[in-house]
């Protein structure tokens, strides 16, 4: 599957340690498919070097970069439609513009997509994500 993940997601997944750890394999060993934007790679860089340190989180993204199961995406357009989180846009474009099966997120921002019929973008808790593993 194509999956799109928040950055709150892939910081509770790439641990070892975490009971999410599996989503991250099934990423890596291309079971499913990481969609990103260079402003995704980018806010994951940020917000995982603010969480734990700059080698790792350098060592993390050049993980996905240098996969060959990443699907790189370039959104030509701008749907603007989480407005409670504007920043949180970038990973719907990147969905819609990957055929995305999902984005995985618990973040309730996204939620105004269960209620949108077009342009169609799922939404998956980490949890019930777990269990498509």
């Amino acid at each position: 599957m194509k999956l799109v993940l928040d950055t709150n997601t892939v910081i509770q997944c790439i641990s070892h340690r975490s009971r999410y750890h599996e989503l991250w394999r099934s990423l890596i060993d291309g079971r499913n498919q990481l969609c990103v934007t260079n402003e995704i790679l980018s806010e994951y860089a940020e917000i995982l070097e603010q969480k734990t340190t700059s080698t790792f989180a350098s060592l993390a993204v050049n993980v996905i970069i240098n996969n060959p199961n990443t699907l790189f995406v370039t959104p030509y357009y701008k749907f603007d439609i989480i407005k409670e989180d504007p920043d949180d846009n970038k990973f719907v474009d990147c969905a819609i513009a990957a055929n995305a099966h999902f984005v995985v997120t618990d973040d309730h921002h996204f939620d105004v997509l269960q209620n949108l019929n077009f342009p169609r973008v799922n939404i998956i808790k980490l949890d019930a994500m777990m269990c498509n593993l």
